[in-house]
């Protein structure tokens, strides 16, 4: 089989020589880039002939597709989707899988992260301190005995919950799918957004998720609340959310995610929103994350070639 890596997955050039040499052992050759495009016409043009493309989250469509005419498998090295045209994938037999669990204590981290740092305005202290003032005043809050509202309990949801469960917050659920956890209490969507503290999303992106965060969710949430998105982007209506920000209908808001890769548009909604806490795609990213995704790719990549297909979305 003909491997191609289409760019950098944030590990050390002796990781991916290591790999190569794997596929290489087993009579497969891996071509790897080292660089970055997001043009279809690039991307085809780098994948030729082979068999297997691996990416992450650039956007790829029948436009990329219909130039790779022997692609037969496209790994994701990603836990997200969503980028990939999935009903061409289909209708031509392509397969896809995804790199499912790699981030997971990554994003479960930041996303405690963002909720200490927005009880405790960590951004408008440090600020503070070098304006050479002082708190003027300011109290923070403290995490436990609050409220925690988790929209998703896959395996990134439930790592959340057991954080916060660990600083004596109360958790409640709302998911598709429920796992049996003690400590976890299950409820309605509305229910959760009424008695939230703290709300985090942990939804894959779909139609039926589309702007599940929007004007008509938010105005049911506590005025004191915040909402942290880890998740993906379109989940939450940026407008309605940066609305409500400002007219001191939510207390604050940590996001990670947005409709489009950063860097933002200067005119973006959420840029000019009070209380927030604004990081540009890193809850993914750690070394350690890394690693573990490359090692994920490579088995995901070896089983679909002996017809076992792990991850698998298409």
């Amino acid at each position: 089989m003909e491997i191609v890596l289409l760019e950098p997955l944030g590990v050390s050039q002796k990781s991916l020589e290591i790999m190569k040499t794997d596929f290489e052992k087993n009579a497969h050759t891996l071509r790897y880039y080292t660089t970055r495009t997001e043009n279809e016409n690039e991307l085809a043009e780098r994948t030729g002939n082979a068999d297997i493309a691996i990416l992450s989250n650039i956007k790829v469509s029948e436009k990329y597709f219909s130039k790779c005419k022997n692609l037969k498998f496209l790994q994701v090295a990603f836990t997200g989707f969503d980028h990939v045209d999935l009903e061409y994938c289909k209708k031509n037999n392509i397969s896809v899988s995804n790199a499912a669990g790699y981030a997971t204590t990554a994003v479960a981290e930041i996303t405690l992260s963002l909720a200490l740092s927005l009880l405790r305005n960590t951004n408008k202290m440090e600020n503070n301190l070098k304006t050479l003032n002082d708190r003027n005043g300011f109290l923070g809050d403290e995490l436990a005995g609050k409220t925690l509202g988790i929209i998703g309990t896959g395996s990134i949801g439930m790592a959340v919950a057991k954080l916060f469960l660990a600083f004596g917050c109360r958790v409640l659920a709302y998911s598709r799918t429920q796992k049996n956890f003690v400590s976890i209490e299950y409820t309605s969507l509305e229910t959760l957004l009424e008695q939230s503290d703290i709300i985090s999303l942990h939804v894959p992106y779909t139609p039926e998720t589309h702007h599940l965060i929007n004007e008509e969710t938010l105005n049911k949430c506590k005025k004191s609340a915040l909402l942290i998105n880890t998740a993906r982007g379109l989940v939450v209506d940026s407008k309605a959310l940066a609305k409500a920000l400002n007219e001191n209908k939510l207390a604050g808001a940590g996001i990670d995610i947005y409709e489009k890769e950063p860097p933002l548009p200067e005119n973006h909604p959420l840029l000019s929103a009070k209380n927030t806490i604004l990081l540009p795609h890193i809850a993914y990213a750690t070394k350690q994350s890394m690693e573990k995704r490359l090692e994920i790719v490579y088995d995901s990549i070896n089983l679909w070639i002996d017809g076992k297909q792990i991850n698998k979305v298409v």
